[in-house]
């Protein structure tokens, strides 16, 4: 009914604002905490020229005031070196779907200006001579050594010169052997963790990255603009190098803060019921800010019209009915890479989480309810539980990876509200397949 409709709109934007009301004091907390960081990082390269500080990658405030969880955030260290340089050598997956291409980081042998990344603290030289191109590698497992080490020095420093206020960092996971250096920070009633990586920037010569599937949700030139940065290589294991995108993608999600219409608000809803409900507060492993960041991205490509992201429920569904998919389907594709699965190596109970999502896309209100007074009767379930075949159906078909498709799901979901003929065309066309096909299996 009209009441229900409008007791539902209500709902998701009283929900919104308490989502809101603290992106203002996240974001400043998190700017006395990057502070600190910042503090200890000036320290490292004032001891090691070879650690550069990064002032240029100014999201993180940004992405930090759109998020209720409480993950760890990475800080860039990057490297001193001529990238271009060196030799990127790159092994061969295991299989597909693992994650990016692993590499090794050779030093050429007549290469000039590399002299600082030959000494022992940080390289290892090939055993094999005949090699005439590569004298041996950067090992990012003594990188990483170096930098913790260093780390350890600046803290000592910044503390005992008053830099940074007293028991307000926590450096006691850096005695960890692990592949990113992590820093508590303590910045009002919060407590952030940081991860420290140290990167290589390359431009050239780098995997190349796919993009085009991203093209109808953003602006004409912005994806080229972006990926034409190139990619960050950082640690892997102790041997390997790795390719990340993550700063290609803020980036993406920045641009699509520019845009009218609930992206972005989508992506607060979600990270925060993500947080509340399906992680119990943050006590169950689940879902990821990225998870759900990735899932927009996709949503905002394969959704690509103003009028998609006008309304902020329906918004919150085209996320939605994209990450259901990928759960149902066990793959969720890098937005830049798309044969990398980021669910495949996760370590969740995919199944569990399918069945939490979905429970809250079929019946979204309870965990909407911020408190006792926003209670009422509780409305009908959306859709039946036949949902998850549907869902299920780019995994044997990659060719259901279309608007069509997903607007199937929108109207199983009751939000669909899209007014383009040729879109409704190619909805019913697409759900006239599905249901010859499920006749087909009974």
């Amino acid at each position: 009914t009209a009441v229900a409709m409008a007791v539902q709109v209500s709902l998701w934007h009283h929900f919104l604002h308490a989502v809101r009301s603290r992106e203002a004091p996240r974001a400043q907390d998190y700017q006395r905490a990057e502070n600190e960081v910042l503090a200890v990082l000036e320290r490292v390269h004032a001891l090691d020229s070879r650690f550069l500080v990064d002032y240029s990658r100014d999201l993180g405030a940004f992405q930090f005031s759109l998020r209720s969880s409480e993950d760890p955030l990475d800080v860039e260290v990057p490297l001193w070196v001529d990238a271009e340089a060196l030799l990127i050598e790159e092994l061969e997956a295991l299989e597909p779907g693992d994650s990016p291409a692993l590499c090794h980081l050779g030093v050429p042998r007549e290469a000039a200006g590399l002299e600082q990344w030959k000494t022992e603290d940080v390289f290892s030289a090939c055993v094999d001579e005949s090699d005439v191109q590569c004298c041996g590698h950067i090992v990012p497992g003594k990188v990483l050594r170096v930098l913790k080490d260093l780390l350890v020095a600046a803290i000592v420093y910044c503390r005992h010169h008053r830099l940074i206020p007293p028991g307000s960092l926590n450096a006691a996971s850096l005695r960890e052997e692990q592949l990113c250096l992590s820093l508590l920070v303590s910045s009002g009633w919060r407590k952030i963790r940081f991860n420290v990586v140290p990167v290589v920037r390359r431009k050239q010569g780098a995997p190349t990255l796919e993009w085009t599937q991203l093209m109808p949700g953003f602006p004409e030139g912005t994806l080229r603009r972006i990926v034409g940065h190139g990619v960050d290589l950082v640690p892997a294991s102790t041997q390997h190098w790795r390719t990340s995108s993550g700063y290609p993608l803020t980036q993406l999600l920045g641009v699509l803060g520019s845009l009218r219409g609930h992206r972005l608000d989508s992506l607060s809803i979600l990270d925060r019921v993500n947080h509340e409900s399906w992680r119990d507060g943050g006590q169950s492993p689940g879902l990821t800010f990225d998870h759900l960041k990735v899932a927009l991205l996709w949503a905002s490509a394969l959704f690509p019209t103003p009028e998609d992201w006008a309304e902020l429920q329906g918004a919150v569904y085209r996320v939605l009915v994209v990450l259901l998919c990928c759960l149902a389907t066990r793959n969720l594709p890098h937005p830049l890479q798309p044969r990398h699965n980021l669910l495949r190596s996760c370590g969740l109970d995919l199944s569990a989480v399918y069945r939490r999502v979905e429970s809250f896309a079929r019946r979204p209100e309870a965990s909407l309810r911020i408190h006792a007074t926003h209670l009422g009767p509780g409305a009908p379930p959306r859709v039946d539980t036949g949902v998850k075949a549907l869902l299920q159906l780019p995994a044997s078909d990659p060719a259901y990876w279309t608007t069509a498709y997903f607007d199937v799901l929108l109207d199983k979901f009751q939000v669909f509200n899209i007014q383009d003929q040729h879109r409704v065309l190619a909805m019913q066309s697409v759900f006239q397949k599905t249901k010859a096909l499920r006749r087909e299996e009974s």
